[in-house]
């Protein structure tokens, strides 16, 4: 015989039983992880206390109840009030044999177009390594040339005259260094996946950019005590960490600003990996700016080799994150307002013994 409740606790989405006042009376795991609460905090609330929703919704919720039909709203944001919301589908449907109770679904659109985008971030990494290996040598060494030229030149020259050779030595050199970031993109290799405490690789890098190029912002520390060990790499997870505070306190300007690193356990989360088999992502890291956010044009691209919103950015930087994610079967997104900049990386939790 089929066991309901085993149905109802492996749903994989969100699923919520409201009662004819909108009061919660029943909610699964995937719930509890989404809205971060435990179900005996929830049940008896009301859920538009505990859900924030981006749509008026109450009027709709009430036609439906009063109809008895199902009722589907598309591309909303929902979230709980605690951290930025994700874009969801919302499917609300009477609940057969209970007179004025709904359920209701929730299914984050996020999770799908990131996953998509993640196998576009591996194309994308594909190109520039093929793009690196044919122009890397084509150009750097031309480059050279021209380089040593400029400075035997500048041996004979007035020093009215070296201010151009100078130039361009040093336009020379920075094409140099973008040549070989891009080949540095290319060149990661694969993770070498471990247990590893996500709280040391953050402390690590908390301490790193505190010392350097975040000594003028303010870094706070929102862990969870209790979070298990991630399946991952240690120094490729510091150098992803690393970019998205040196992100975070170059979109300051200068200027004194704060960044939030936080940790939580949310097991609503699962993917599709690349060997097609369903992976949970339950291990979460935010790295939250104060800054002006992201530019509108590239926000939904900013994952993509090239793009940089700051004037001389290489674009390489976010994209490199994106790829090392990518390659721990994880998931990484970013949500930007205007005084609030999200990026979130989402990582499997290691089996360990014992």
């Amino acid at each position: 015989m089929i066991d309901q409740d085993a149905i109802w606790a492996s749903l994989p989405v969100p699923a919520i039983v409201l009662d004819d006042s909108d009061m919660i009376v029943r909610i699964n795991p995937a719930a509890e992880g989404f809205l971060m609460t435990s179900s005996k905090a929830l049940i008896g609330q009301p859920v538009w206390d505990k859900l924030a929703v981006n749509a008026p919704l109450e009027e709709a919720f009430e036609r439906a109840r009063a109809n008895n039909a199902p009722l589907f709203v598309n591309d909303v944001d929902v979230g709980n009030g605690e951290r930025a919301p994700m874009q969801c589908n919302l499917q609300v449907s009477p609940l057969a044999g209970q007179a004025g109770h709904m359920l209701m679904l929730i299914s984050p659109r996020e999770l799908a177009g990131r996953m998509t985008q993640n196998s576009s971030v591996k194309a994308a990494a594909k190109s520039a390594i093929g793009m690196a290996e044919m122009l890397a040598h084509e150009i750097k060494n031309p480059l050279a040339g021209i380089t040593g030229a400029a400075q035997l030149l500048s041996m004979t020259l007035s020093p009215e005259d070296l201010e151009l050779t100078d130039l361009i030595v040093s336009e020379s050199r920075r094409i140099v260094a973008l040549l070989e970031r891009v080949e540095q993109f290319g060149n990661i290799v694969a993770p070498d996946l471990k247990p590893v405490n996500l709280h040391d690789v953050l402390d690590r890098a908390r301490r790193s950019a505190m010392l350097g190029f975040a000594a003028h912002m303010a870094l706070v520390e929102d862990y969870d005590p209790s979070l298990p060990l991630a399946l991952g790499d240690a120094d490729q997870l510091l150098q992803v960490v690393l970019n998205l505070l040196k992100n975070a306190s170059e979109a300051a300007g200068g200027k004194p600003g704060t960044i939030r690193l936080r940790t939580y356990y949310e097991q609503s989360l699962r993917v599709r990996g690349g060997d097609g088999a369903e992976k949970a992502l339950p291990l979460q890291i935010e790295i939250t700016d104060d800054g002006p956010g992201l530019p509108p044009e590239i926000a939904d691209d900013v994952f993509d080799p090239f793009v940089s919103g700051r004037e001389n950015g290489t674009g390489l930087g976010l994209a490199l994150a994106a790829k090392i994610i990518s390659d721990h079967d994880g998931w990484i997104s970013v949500t930007s307002v205007p005084g609030r900049t999200v990026f979130r990386i989402s990582l499997q939790r290691a089996v360990t013994n014992g």
